[in-house]
């Protein structure tokens, strides 16, 4: 018999490995080239516009001459609105939605669902009740401790106090077992935001808008001392979480085979759950309930460039901080001078995209999390 493989047998260029390969890197290649040169010409179209029209090589010239403690060349008005309103607005929303989308990235690949995101844990709950407990116990014993550190404070704090209590009941046999700790974050969620609900409907109405307001998500209270946590802790979070990115794709893979890799799926498990909740938790003390953002961008990145997250971390958070801009600055024009809440946009605008990519996928098979 002819030792020659047929025509049948033999493998076609495109199932390749080294063809796969060098086609994942170009691609990867391509859309990060994509998203990095929107990022600056995104935040500079979202400081320019508002109530007032400012032009981009105005906004660019200006920021240019702060950074460098020269003469800006705007107006005093112009000035003000650029570099003490806008600027530090913008700059928080790129925080919030690259940290938010990196912990929603993490998490699905530790709990091993496509449907996790910052909220699954039931972190978001517990921010979410210890900031409306400010609003509305003003004047009470557990209130005035609360209004000593403030929403952002309170929300940061909750959020914590949340994840130690849902790491406790995950345990099982001393490890943390994932379906254990999915279905314990999300009783405790329905348990944080029935007690929240009652706040709400206890609270005045003249505070109830503020309330909502917030749960909704907002970046409108940003300044440049706010800024300083976010931008330490998800820079910090960020890099972290994407040097531990072998482990992260062995995870995906099931803790035997991390095992055999050397990898103590355990620990990487709860090390990396208390990186993305710290993410989760210092997003929303800064900017309230964000949603989607954490669900749609990783999803969005895997669809372009797959599992790998060496290049989904990093990726991630990029495209997470320019969506959730857009986000922002369409909820300030859209309905001047009234101003929509980040979570509405997100969904709005978010969902419809997604789904285009998810049926799409669907054609050519593409795999999520623990997928092949």
């Amino acid at each position: 018999m002819s030792a020659v493989p047929s025509s049948r047998t033999r493998p076609s260029v495109g199932t390749d490995p080294v063809v796969l390969v060098t086609s994942g890197r170009r691609r990867y290649l391509v859309v990060l080239s994509c998203v990095l040169m929107a990022a600056p010409v995104t935040l500079v179209l979202a400081v320019s516009v508002g109530a007032v029209w400012i032009s981009p090589d105005v906004v660019w010239s200006t920021v240019l001459a702060h950074l460098t403690g020269t003469t800006p060349p705007a107006t005093i008005g112009d000035d003000q609105i650029i570099w003490q309103v806008r600027a530090p607005r913008v700059l928080l929303a790129f925080l919030v939605g690259a940290g938010l989308s990196v912990a929603g990235a993490v998490l699905q690949a530790v709990v091993r669902n496509p449907l996790a995101d910052p909220y699954v844990l039931g972190v978001s709950s517990g921010a979410s009740l210890a900031a409306v407990a400010v609003f509305t116990l003003a004047g009470t014993g557990v209130g005035g401790l609360l209004a000593r550190i403030g929403v952002s404070g309170a929300a940061f704090t909750g959020a914590l106090l949340t994840l130690f209590l849902v790491l406790a009941l995950g345990r099982r046999q001393g490890r943390l077992d994932p379906t254990r700790l999915l279905l314990a974050g999300v009783a405790l969620a329905y348990l944080l935001q029935a007690i929240t609900s009652f706040l709400q409907l206890r609270s005045p109405a003249n505070q109830l808008a503020s309330v909502l307001f917030w749960l909704l998500g907002t970046v409108s209270g940003a300044s440049w001392p706010a800024l300083i946590l976010p931008a330490v802790v998800v820079g910090a979070g960020t890099l972290w979480l994407t040097g531990q990115a072998r482990g992260l794709n062995a995870l995906l893979l099931g803790d035997d085979v991390a095992a055999s890799l050397g990898i103590r799926a355990s620990r990487l498990r709860t090390q990396s759950l208390v990186g993305a909740a710290a993410l989760t938790a210092t997003t929303i003390a800064v900017a309230g309930g964000v949603g989607f953002v954490g669900l749609i961008a990783p999803h969005t990145v895997r669809l372009l460039v797959g599992t790998d997250h060496r290049r989904l971390l990093p990726l991630t958070a990029l495209l997470g901080g320019v969506f959730l801009i857009l986000a922002d600055l369409t909820g300030r024009v859209v309905t001047q001078p009234l101003e929509l809440p980040l979570s509405i946009v997100t969904a709005i605008a978010g969902v419809p995209f997604f789904l285009v990519l998810l049926r799409r996928a669907g054609a050519t098979g593409a795999a999520g999390p623990g997928g092949t």
